[in-house]
């Protein structure tokens, strides 16, 4: 059985990841390939949009994992994430919204990667006592 916890990790995961992808790649696919800039991928609208994508995921995703194993801490370091996140948008400064925006998504997908794994031991340890 999928548990939607696990989803919610990957997914938490993945748009990190596609954040953080988008933070180091755009600029060279826009110098590389000017037809990308109709697209409008570099504007302030996506940055936006994957954090309000992203807030949900990995709070409901989190606070569904620390309830199950309890290791409580791991809220800390997506919170952290998240900050860094939020703070990203804010800035003005392009410079400090990229470095923001890489350190957060890392700091968020490694909370996340530790969220499941602790989730899938939890879980195959209540399998050996059953």
């Amino acid at each position: 059985m999928i548990k939607i916890e696990n989803v919610t990790d990957k997914m938490a995961i993945t748009l990190s990841i596609a954040c953080a992808i988008h933070c180091l790649a755009l600029p060279l696919l826009l110098l590389l390939l000017p037809s990308f800039m109709v697209l409008q991928l570099n504007n302030e609208a996506f940055h936006t949009w994957m954090v309000i994508i992203v807030l949900p995921t990995s709070v409901y995703a989190l606070f569904m994992g620390c309830k199950q194993h309890k290791r409580y801490r791991l809220l800390f370091i997506g919170f952290l994430g998240l900050i860094l996140l939020v703070l990203a948008v804010w800035i003005g400064n392009e410079f400090w919204e990229k470095a923001l925006t890489l350190v957060g998504s890392t700091v968020i997908a490694g909370g996340h990667y530790w969220n499941y794994r602790l989730c899938q031991q939890h879980t195959l340890c209540h399998r050996c006592e059953d």
